[in-house]
């Protein structure tokens, strides 16, 4: 009998040029996974993921969901399958769910961290796991000025010229800019996303953190619903895919958000803004 599986996955994304499994002797998370599913089922093994993250990204919650027919306990779809896995990528939980969850169209919102490392000197540790930058920025103005993005907007000037969504149009759900100590976190909530969006969020917040450019300019860029109007892509290896937010009724594992080397934060209390 033919069961689905809800697999919550934890990897660093510097090695591989992506998410997605793509053309033979290009690294992906996806066919990495795959094929360690494939060992411990015993049967080919194809699996569908919240979000698909880019080249260079991590994720500290990425889910995902496969249908399997054989018969094995939780424990041999994590650490059983971690067996099989690189030290890069790691599945945290395992949980069997009904039949008609869907990893991607049952998720009503996707969350990711950008995490930045302000400090004159760039970190020997985590140096692809955080965006350093030298400058010193102002975290009350790119909080305000992120305050713009809330609600649903077209978003063009912040999806990849390459990008491939039917629509500009997304809801963001709550952007939150924090300070922890050396880190600048950008933790972004949102319906679904578009191509390099978040980077692109993050490119401009941090143009106007470092007194480059006015608060003013965030809408300004938004308004334009223009990509060359827009600031630079920051590079992607300080974003994270953090959670997935589903129905209570499918039973999702649920984890502390990360990355992990953050500290813990008191969740605050988000509502679109009428």
């Amino acid at each position: 009998m033919t069961k689905k599986v809800v697999l919550v996955i934890e990897y660093n994304g510097s090695e591989y040029k992506g998410w997605q499994a793509q053309k033979f002797g290009v690294p992906s998370v996806q066919e990495n996974l795959e094929k360690a599913l494939s060992v411990v089922a015993n049967h080919p093994v194809q699996v569908v993921c919240a979000g698909r993250t880019d080249s260079g990204v991590h994720a500290s919650a990425q889910v995902v969901h496969f249908e399997t027919d054989a018969e094995r306990n939780e424990r041999a779809w994590t650490l059983g399958v971690n067996t099989y896995l690189p030290s890069d990528i790691t599945v945290v939980a395992a949980s069997y769910v009904s039949d008609d969850f869907h990893a991607r169209f049952s998720a009503l919102s996707r969350r990711y961290r950008y995490v930045i490392y302000s400090s004159p000197f760039c970190p020997a540790i985590l140096a692809k796991g955080v965006t350093w930058t030298y400058k010193t920025l102002d975290v009350d103005a790119m909080r305000e000025a992120a305050k713009v993005f809330l609600g649903t907007h077209d978003f063009s000037s912040f999806r990849a010229i390459g990008c491939q969504a039917n629509t500009p149009i997304r809801t963001i759900l709550n952007f939150d800019v924090q300070k922890l100590g050396q880190y600048i976190v950008l933790d972004v909530r949102a319906n679904a996303f578009l191509h390099h969006m978040i980077r692109n969020f993050a490119g401009v917040l941090m143009s106007i953190g470092a007194g480059e450019k006015p608060v003013s300019w965030a809408k300004q860029i938004l308004d334009a619903k223009d990509r060359t109007k827009g600031g630079i892509t920051a590079p992607p290896t300080g974003l994270y895919f953090v959670d997935a937010q589903y129905p209570d009724v499918f039973n999702v594992p649920k984890l502390h958000l990360g990355p992990h080397f953050l500290p813990y934060v008191d969740e605050p209390n988000y509502e679109l803004p009428s």
